[in-house]
């Protein structure tokens, strides 16, 4: 068994666990390629069958449209149901407020939050990988939150083997995450083994951006570029898929997966650090965001 079949045998293994044991699954689907490669496993897991999993996206109202659009086709063609919490009719009522740097990322917690207390699922499923960033790297797989979404480190469960603690009182829920184990080096082979498709965004390609913080950011009407910055055309590509205001794209020539794959082999970065504006808030800024609900 090759280490992709290890992986994807794990994966598989927890989906199906996770059926067993919860009610009332969902899966968080944001058209990114960590959620994308849980989607396929998760038909993978219960084919012929369909997958008995509805989807969740917290949309910021600053996605790309390249993204939106693969969403809402893969939903139709796998015939599946796909909640939105939105961050925009949080904003339109006057319940959130929009920050001084127009980053949406922060406020995607309450719409999370409450769209999974009112839809009183009991597993969320996410595609967060512990090589990603410190706090992502304290998750277990079965993750607790308790009746207001918090994280608390402490109330963690030893996880033998496979053996994975599902349990929770009323109004707790269990974060889920399938590709723990998984490298972001190990999803792009898998994305090429499986020949998943993805949002070009991903793929090098020309895009006006404009440079923040050492990172380029899509120009938009979200926020930027501001006085002093300047909009190139660059030939660059996305790593990981966020809201405009924070996600940097890197410069690249990969056009190809096996090029992405030959990029991603040879960086010493990993993609939040490279590329999420959030994450370099603090020391602590994931951590801190998990502790309140955050994915």
């Amino acid at each position: 068994m090759s280490h992709l079949d290890t992986l994807e045998s794990e994966a598989v293994h927890i989906f199906r666990e996770v059926a067993g044991e919860f009610e009332r699954p969902v899966v968080l689907f944001s058209g990114g390629k960590d959620s994308i490669v849980m989607l396929h496993l998760a038909l993978k897991a219960f084919a012929p069958a369909a997958v008995p999993f509805s989807l969740l996206h917290v949309d910021t109202g600053h996605n790309f449209p390249e993204v939106l659009e693969y969403r809402d086709r893969t939903v139709k063609k796998h015939g599946l149901r796909l909640h939105v919490a939105s961050v925009q009719d949080y904003i339109d009522r006057g319940t959130l407020k929009e920050r001084p740097d127009g980053t949406r990322n922060p406020l995607q917690t309450l719409p999370l939050t409450e769209k999974i207390q009112a839809e009183r699922f009991d597993a969320v499923f996410g595609g967060g990988r512990r090589d990603e960033e410190k706090a992502r790297a304290k998750e277990r797989v079965f993750s607790l939150r308790d009746e207001f979404s918090q994280w608390d480190p402490r109330r963690q469960r030893p996880e033998l083997w496979n053996l994975y603690n599902g349990r929770h009182a009323a109004g707790e829920h269990v974060r889920v995450f399938p590709l723990s184990n998984w490298t972001e080096l190990d999803v792009w082979q898998y994305i090429a083994r499986e020949g998943i498709e993805l949002p070009e965004i991903y793929f090098a390609h020309e895009r006006d951006v404009f440079q923040r913080a050492g990172m380029w950011l899509t120009a938009g009407e979200w926020g930027g570029p501001k006085d002093g910055e300047t909009i190139e055309k660059r030939q660059i590509r996305y790593r990981t898929v966020g809201d405009m205001s924070c996600t940097g794209a890197v410069d690249s020539d990969a056009v190809t997966l096996h090029q992405v794959i030959t990029e991603i082999a040879a960086s010493r970065l990993t993609e939040r650090g490279a590329t999420r504006a959030d994450d370099k808030m603090s020391e602590a800024a994931m951590e801190d965001r998990k502790r309140e609900g955050y994915f």
